[in-house]
């Protein structure tokens, strides 16, 4: 019986072998994570579909089998046109759950070709979709003919939802409390506000609009209304109220949001004081008064809040 030759090296060296995938760049990594987001991205259609054509012009379904393989159940567009739809119902679904003042203020349809347009030009760019809506006021401002003729009206109630989300979840700093303030030089003092509250002042009575949307309304202490996280406001319809000046501090206190009115003299120091003034400079916002502000019961109440921090001074 003859044994079999071993195999030579030389003959082995013909043998095929797989041919090694060349690793993708950085660079092209980059391109393909710019291409999927912009294409995910993308606006849909009227009638929540993936566009079929791309930006210049050409099917999109060749962009998308450009990287993206096809299965036995979906083609490369199909696949692609999940991600994509998802990205839109996902974030029109938060739009619509931030604002549900301008919604009723607008109408479910010019709210929806608002909030379209809107995302279109300011796309999601941070890890939290809390931060959604930073743009919109700057937004309407620029584009007054998606809130038209309703634009003011509208304005205020974006400034006021985004104050909303402000406060609900914005950082709360050490509180200063009136006897950490007891003989201080009141040129030395620097009170801030708190990172949560925002000052406003609208032309038109939102606060108690927007607490009569939110079911079940609920109050908490005097010119103070608290609006806790609730379901969609109810199918009918409220009228928006009629032009007449309020100013506002909306806050967050026990983890829940207030919407505190506040008078001419209030505003007017609070706002010195939030703006970098010392309480020496802000108090001589007041110097035109007729009577002497109760200013010691303003601060004990507000100081109860919590609303102060102070900025010691170097």
């Amino acid at each position: 019986m003859k044994r079999s030759k071993p195999t030579s090296s030389s003959t082995a060296s013909k043998t095929s072998r797989p041919e090694k995938r060349r690793r993708q760049t950085v660079a092209e990594l980059r391109a393909l994570q710019r291409l999927m987001t912009r294409a995910v991205m993308r606006p849909l259609t009227a009638d929540r579909r993936m566009r079929p054509r791309w930006s210049d012009g050409s099917p999109a379904e060749k962009i998308a089998a450009s990287f993206i393989k096809p299965n036995d159940r979906l083609s490369s567009f199909e696949r692609l046109e999940i991600y994509n739809r998802q990205y839109w119902l996902r974030l029109l679904e938060c739009f619509h759950e931030d604002y549900s003042g301008l919604r009723a203020v607008l109408g479910e349809e010019r709210f929806g070709d608002l909030a379209v347009a809107y995302l279109a030009n300011h796309p999601s760019e941070s890890f939290t979709l809390r931060n959604l809506g930073r743009k919109l006021v700057d937004f309407i401002r620029a584009e007054p003919r998606w809130t038209s003729p309703r634009r003011e009206l509208a304005l205020d109630m974006a400034r006021l939802e985004w104050a909303h989300i402000e406060a609900f979840d914005n950082e709360a700093k050490s509180a200063v409390t009136v006897d950490e303030l007891l003989g201080r030089d009141a040129a030395q003092i620097h009170l801030r506000l708190q990172p949560h509250i925002t000052l406003l002042q609208l032309a038109y009575p939102l606060d108690e609009y927007l607490i009569a949307l939110r079911e079940p309304p609920r109050l908490r202490g005097e010119a103070s209304n608290a609006i806790e996280e609730t379901a969609n406001p109810p199918a009918a319809k409220k009228r928006p109220p009629k032009r007449r000046t309020v100013r506002l501090a909306v806050h967050r206190h026990g983890n829940v949001v207030y919407y505190k009115r506040l008078s001419t003299p209030q505003f007017e120091l609070l706002l010195a004081l939030q703006s970098g003034a010392s309480l020496e400079c802000a108090l001589r916002t007041l110097a035109g008064a007729r009577r002497a502000p109760p200013v010691q019961s303003w601060f004990k109440d507000w100081s109860a809040l919590g609303w102060f921090w102070m900025r010691e001074q170097k």
